[in-house]
């Protein structure tokens, strides 16, 4: 950990365990880097720039925090067909991507597997901004799974979570 940043992220994910009843000895990492709590409960973790979330739950579930930047654009077309957004203005076009990207993000650590692409197994379905919820569709392995995904801003940032149905 030589950055600071990631030094913050460190410590605000240990204060935010502590927050909801945790320490680290309660978190374990599978194989793959995810985090399981040892009383069976779930969590995601997710951290962007100085913003950090911690989401536990009886249910399977996942987070994600994004802070919206235009840089997004240039990976847009790895994660959705970016040409279903041509009619947006260039701030709507930033925040509905960090929105579709974060729910990629939170859908693919709610579901644990490897190999789940972002762009092929993840469908974001259209949504309105003042919804505050979207619904996607995660194939994987010719199963298909449907998912309520909540989002809300905070400053510059989206956060995205979605928890099993």
């Amino acid at each position: 950990m030589k950055s600071e940043m990631h030094r913050k992220a460190f410590l605000s994910i240990r204060h935010l365990l502590h927050e909801c009843g945790y320490t680290d000895f309660d978190l374990l990492y599978d194989e793959y880097g995810k985090p399981h709590l040892i009383n069976g409960q779930h969590i995601s973790i997710s951290h962007s720039f100085q913003f950090t979330t911690v989401i536990v739950s009886d249910k399977k579930v996942g987070v994600d925090v994004e802070k919206q930047r235009s840089k997004i654009k240039k990976i847009a077309s790895k994660f959705t067909p970016i040409e279903e957004y041509k009619q947006l203005g260039e701030e709507d076009l930033i925040r509905k991507l960090t929105i579709v990207w974060g729910a990629k993000e939170a859908l693919y650590k709610l579901y644990g597997k490897q190999g789940l692409l972002f762009l092929h197994d993840i469908f974001v379905f259209d949504f309105d901004f003042n919804a505050f919820t979207t619904s996607a569709t995660v194939t994987y392995h010719e199963k298909k799974t449907d998912y309520l995904l909540h989002f809300f801003d905070v400053e510059d940032f989206i956060c995205v979570y979605a928890i099993e149905p």
